[in-house]
Parts: structure tokens; C-alpha cells; sequence
């Protein structure tokens, strides 16, 4: 189901590009979206763990700077962190979640070359990473877009851009099969998935 999800998802972010045209200003260099943590499901920590590895055997070098700047997020997540550290797990009390609001909204993913602009693991990247950009609904059933895309598009015409609606649900399932699966729980973060890679 996972590799089904990417090719999806894969799939629905072409049709969306190719509708987006200039309006979607994601590219090689822009990593506005790649600063602030946020959380992922253990499908997609999974896969990133299995990315490094992959990095390691390709791009050492390139691997080794990935693991010095997941040490280097670490000891500045760590003791503020609204979780279980030695686990990586975001706790998911009212006051966690509230903590959670505030925290490391500046902290550069780890993946993030911030030489180039570029992600290190870009072809293990989370879903969520692989979904931004184009016009997406929110719970709320509003169109969310990255500020820096579709500043000139009218609501229609950002409407015809919206991203597939059903992707959200897809994930979702594929996550509960993963983790029915695997037994894992919860969400973490890029930096806590990356950790002992």
C-alpha cells in the first residue's frame, strides 16, 4: 500500500504542476516549506530511515552531513520537546498539543541542505512534503496553497489547481495499514525518525 500511496500521490502532484503552471513557484532552491517541524506518521519515518541507508551506500559524504545535522536538530529539540524523547513520540495530551503549536517553528529539517536549498532524502520524503504546494483543503473545507504560490490566481482559478481531494483519505488508510501491520504508534518528527540511522 505504501509504494501504491508515492505513485499516487506522484501522479496527482503532476496533474496538479501541469494545472498550476507559474502559479506553483516550488523549485530546486525554494525550502521555505522545509523550516518548522511537523508531524509524521511511522510510514513515512520508515521510509526515511530506509532512504538515509540508501544515501549511505550511494552518497556517503552527502549521508554523513544528513546525520550531523539530525544530531545537531536533536540537541535543540530535545529539551523541549512535547513528546517522549527517548521513543520520539509527540505526546497527544491538550497541553502537548498546545506546546506543540510553539515549537521549532525556525528549525531546519534535517534533509534540508541549506547550501543548495535541496533535500538529501527528497525521494524518501514525507507525504505531506510530497503534497505541498498546490492548493489543498483543509479540515475546515478551505483551499490552502504555500504563500509564495498562486498570488496572482483568481479563487477559480486557484480551484482548478486543487490537488486530488481524495489523497487525504487514501493516506490515512495507508497509514492504519502500516501501523496495523507494523504495530507502531503515533507521529514524530523528521529529526527523531533520522536519529541512530
Amino acid at each position: 500500500m505504501a509504494d501504491d500511496l508515492v505513485q499516487i500521490v506522484t501522479a496527482a502532484m503532476a496533474d496538479a504542476t501541469r494545472r498550476s503552471g507559474e502559479w506553483l513557484k516550488c523549485r530546486p532552491g525554494c525550502s521555505q516549506c522545509c523550516v518548522g517541524v511537523f508531524p509524521i506518521r511511522w510510514q513515512d519515518a520508515d521510509r526515511l530511515r530506509d532512504g538515509l541507508v540508501a544515501l549511505s551506500e550511494a552518497d556517503p559524504e552527502r549521508a554523513a552531513r544528513v546525520r550531523a545535522r539530525t544530531a545537531s536538530a536533536l540537541a535543540r529539540l530535545d529539551p523541549w520537546f512535547p513528546g517522549d524523547v527517548a521513543t520520539g513520540v509527540l505526546g497527544e495530551s491538550y497541553e502537548e498539543a498546545i506546546l506543540f503549536e510553539e515549537f521549532a517553528n525556525n528549525e531546519p529539517c534535517p534533509a534540508l541542505d541549506l547550501d543548495h536549498g535541496t533535500c538529501d532524502l527528497y525521494e524518501s520524503r514525507p507525504i505531506l512534503c510530497r503534497t505541498f504546494g498546490p492548493p489543498m483543503r483543509t479540515e475546515e473545507n478551505n483551499l490552502a496553497t504555500c504563500e509564495l504560490c498562486y498570488i496572482e490566481a483568481s479563487t477559480e482559478e486557484i480551484e482548478r489547481c486543487e490537488l486530488d481531494p481524495a489523497i487525504p483519505g487514501l493516506e490515512e488508510a495507508s497509514n492504519a495499514a502500516y501501523e496495523a501491520a507494523t504495530g507502531q504508534r503515533g507521529e514524530t518528527l523528521i529529526a527523531y525518525a533520522l536519529r541512530g540511522v
